[in-house]
């Protein structure tokens, strides 16, 4: 399946960088194309893993369980395709997720293996009573530096849905607290992963698409992982 976004201006002139959008297959993939859409670029909603391979920025969405999503990656021949990507790479929620190791949404003693990608595994999300998903706003508590980020601090309000989440580590660029803190976004060399929904993140949101999909490819630069 592929999918073309046709405008090519933006705020600060023409853009012309092939950026792709992995049709997972378990996406709301309109919203995440009308939210580049509203910024001016270009992208391609595809599956076909030479026009991945090809792209200069991938955006990686994702929403459901982690099991299905895995079984449509790997149904699509996308496994080794992702694992194998150089440019960098954006994950929104369960794509976040599909970033790392592992996410125990197949139930109790059975670990979804995931893609590997960055170094840390998805966990229940440890809510200290609180109502599970969490659904709704809620705010950053600590940001790092790094060129996705430009512009955003922590308290600034971005729309969460998950009931899993990965667990702070040397990987976290952002965190959230819902009942325990938690990483909103975890990053290793090309691969960053949002656990929120930018697409659904008003102008926050929109900046972190904007800041990532203006990237030099050289600001995120690729590093070997354990796949």
């Amino acid at each position: 399946m592929t999918d073309t976004i046709d405008n090519k201006s933006s705020s600060k002139g023409s853009y012309t960088n092939n950026n792709v959008i992995v049709d997972t297959g378990c996406a709301n993939l309109s919203s995440v194309k009308f939210a580049i859409e509203r910024l001016g670029f270009t992208a391609t909603i595809t599956d076909d893993i030479k026009q991945i391979k090809a792209a200069d920025k991938v955006i990686f969405p994702g929403v459901g369980s982690a099991k299905h999503a895995m079984a449509n990656i790997i149904e699509k021949g996308l496994v080794q395709t992702l694992q194998s990507l150089t440019q960098p790479v954006l994950g929104f929620c369960l794509g976040m997720q599909l970033m790392t190791q592992s996410s125990p949404e197949g139930g109790k003693d059975k670990a979804i293996n995931c893609l590997g990608l960055i170094p840390t595994k998805v966990t229940p999300l440890n809510a200290q009573g609180n109502r599970l998903p969490h659904m709704g706003w809620n705010t950053l508590t600590k940001v790092a530096k790094h060129p996705v980020l430009k512009g955003i601090s922590a308290g600034d309000y971005f729309y969460f849905v998950h009931s899993f989440a990965a667990p702070v580590s040397e990987y976290t660029l952002a965190s959230c607290e819902y009942g325990t803190e938690f990483s909103a976004i975890i990053a290793k060399g090309n691969f960053i992963g949002c656990q929120f929904h930018p697409e659904r993140s008003s102008e926050l949101g929109s900046k972190i698409i904007k800041n990532f999909l203006e990237l030099d490819s050289t600001q995120m630069k690729p590093e070997l992982h354990s796949l």
